[in-house]
């Protein structure tokens, strides 16, 4: 069957399955959504029945209805019917237009009072307006991020509208081959920390999953893109696990040499993403060093990316769909469940894990429709590798700062800008609060605030616990006034010589911004302490430091190499980590359901992959790989 042939029975199966007095104008492919624009004015036929739901369930497609152009009011008269529906006690903040699918978008204070009470309010407005809303949370701390990919989204509506059409013919081409045949290539984060990229492949499709930077090591900084099984034009879908830059670090690279189709990712996963990557190529340039790629390379990138909640089915390719669940690790970071040809064979990989409950998120899910085979990260697989729980963890970084400051000591702790920031600011608000530390100020430098304001615009992606603060006891940790962000070199200098304080700063391994900066300045100062509260790769400073170094070599301003001491104390709380234990591992792979047959590890140092493989093949039977960058391995 022919590309245009297979998109024809589609469109004519749809029509086939809908009431006959629903008038179809026409049917497009938006990417991995099929929508119907209709002239129908009869709002009743659609809402007062199943029609869409029993139509997607029958197609097996995810499927959205819309009105044409001449059918929908004004946006001005719109936008004042929904402003006098909903009142002003939602606190809307902005409504905007999306002529191209026709969608009026409500960004509001209080979105659930747009909705309404079992979505009755979103209901009159599509009745009354033939405009499809879609609601939007206000956030109480202003991110540039955020804003910025709006106004880039809302100028292309347009060009974004021509991509998804694309995309969406790619996605509904027809099968070629029937039989699965399903390999999986290392292209980067096997028995390493670092370029996570692993290729995903049938006789029909190819898709990624991640596409990281080694932070480590600048000599393999890149996933294996040479391989013959590697091929940008090939390509049919990038997935992104999380927002860290050994993950998602290197998708705009792909843009820049010629890659077209999607990325899929949660929204704050998109949204964290773009901020770290703009950021990268700035210090790059700052560094004098040429970025692999450019801003336009990372705004192509956005225009790509497609948004998707954790629990949605979702055509990625012809014989392969995407459904993303929890994985407790950062703020909107997934676990990646591929369901292959029409359920033959389906696939788990965890990207970064945590299964254990957080203040800052949920623990990892477990329940799966079907698992054949599963692909661990090892960060922490080692046998030796047991991580103190959470209350000792913060038990002892409370006497530290208990001890440090009282001796007029200034506490540095490099921290991840996302993740590992916000955890912290949650428990360093607690002790300041209650009193269980002094109060002194708390600096945050880099981009831990800009991350923070992207938290606070994702309220349905935290714990429960902290979500419940938030949103209805009007406890919000991220907006306390115990926190001053730093941005300018000259306020730096006065923390530096300024009294007792605590100071979180980027990057989380002092591979270079402020913390490296603070950390000249502090280091020779026995009263000082250095706090390390996240894995440190290979070859990084913080990995040389934890492991004994007492020196360390810059450059000044003046391009002379100097030598500093490391007299200030130094402390490693691994409790506070995003990863899962080895022991952590075990209890997820024990209770998830169904039980994977198979179980590859990656994302851990060469001794920690292969122990943790041998672990799980002796204590729970299961066949496992550990398999190297450069090796395929056939799956089915």
């Amino acid at each position: 069957m022919s590309f245009e042939a297979e998109l024809q029975r589609i469109k004519d199966d749809i029509v086939k399955n809908l009431p006959a007095d629903i008038q179809v104008q026409k049917i497009e492919f938006e990417g991995p959504e099929i929508a119907v624009y209709s002239e129908n004015s009869n709002m009743e036929v659609i809402e007062s029945s199943e029609i869409l739901k029993d139509l997607a369930k029958t197609m097996r497609k995810r499927i959205v209805f819309r009105w044409n152009v001449d059918k929908r009011k004004e946006p001005s008269e719109t936008e004042a019917y929904i402003r006098n529906l909903v009142g002003e006690e939602a606190e809307i903040t902005a409504i905007e237009f999306d002529h191209t699918r026709g969608e009026v978008i409500i960004e509001s204070g209080k979105p659930g009072l747009v909705i309404g009470k079992k979505g009755v309010n979103l209901k009159e407005i599509r009745a009354n307006t033939f405009w499809q809303p879609k609601t939007i949370r206000t956030p109480p701390i202003t991110s540039k991020t955020i804003l910025l990919i709006r106004n880039m989204l809302k100028k292309e509506r347009q060009t974004q509208k021509d991509i998804l059409l694309e995309i969406g013919k790619r996605i509904h081409r027809p099968i070629l081959f029937n039989d699965l045949d399903i390999r999986l290539t290392c292209l980067g984060g096997f028995r390493e920390v670092g370029r996570s990229c692993i290729l995903m492949q049938t006789k029909d499709s190819n898709v990624l999953l991640d596409v990281g930077l080694n932070m480590g090591n600048n000599n393999d900084r890149f996933p294996h893109f040479e391989l013959p099984e590697f091929s940008v034009r090939d390509l049919d879908a990038i997935v992104v696990s999380h927002a860290h830059l050994d993950h998602c670090g290197m998708v705009p690279f792909l843009y820049k040499y010629g890659y077209r189709g999607p990325v899929y990712s949660t929204l704050p996963t998109r949204n964290l993403s773009t901020m770290l990557q703009l950021d990268f190529v700035q210090i790059c340039e700052k560094e004098g060093i040429p970025p692999p790629y450019s801003r336009r390379d990372v705004k192509n990138t956005v225009l790509h990316t497609i948004p998707l909640s954790w629990g949605k089915v979702t055509d990625i390719a012809p014989d392969i769909k995407l459904t993303l669940h929890n994985s407790g690790h950062i703020l909107g970071s997934s676990i990646i469940h591929l369901h292959f040809g029409k359920g033959g064979y389906n696939f788990i990989y965890t990207g970064d894990l945590k299964f254990q409950k957080s203040r800052l998120l949920e623990r990892a899910a477990i329940k799966f429709p079907r698992v054949e085979a599963l692909l661990t990260e090892a960060t922490y697989g080692g046998p030796q590798d047991r991580i103190p729980s959470r209350q000792d963890s913060e038990k002892e970084l409370r006497q530290i700062l208990n001890s440090t400051l009282k001796n007029d000591g200034k506490v540095l702790i490099p921290v991840l800008a996302v993740g590992r920031a916000q955890e912290l600011i949650i428990v360093l608000e607690e002790f300041i609060s209650k009193g269980l530390i002094d109060r002194v100020p708390v600096f945050l430098d880099g981009l831990i605030s800009e991350a923070t304001a992207i938290h606070t615009a994702h309220p349905d992606y935290l714990s429960i616990d902290l979500r419940e603060k938030i949103l209805h006891q009007g406890k919000n940790p991220f907006l306390s006034e115990f926190f001053t962000t730093i941005s300018a070199q000259e306020e730096r200098q006065d923390v530096i010589t300024g009294g007792p304080c605590i100071i979180m700063a980027t990057s989380g391994m002092l591979i270079g911004g402020p913390s490296v900066q603070y950390l000249r300045s502090l280091a020779e100062d026995k009263k000082n302490a250095l706090i390390f509260v996240s894995y440190q790769v290979n070859g990084t400073l913080g990995s040389r430091i934890q492991r004994g170094f007492r020196e360390f070599q810059f450059v000044d301003s003046r391009g002379r190499t100097q030598l500093t001491k490391l007299n200030l104390n130094v402390f490693t709380l691994e409790g506070f980590s995003g990863h899962s234990s080895r022991s952590q591992i075990s209890q997820f792979l024990r209770k998830i359901q169904p039980r994977p047959k198979l179980i590859i590890t990656n994302h851990g140092e060469e001794s920690k992959c292969v122990s943790l493989s041998t672990m799980i093949h002796q204590k729970l039977r299961k066949a496992t790989k550990s398999p190297k960058n450069m090796e395929t391995i056939l799956l089915k």
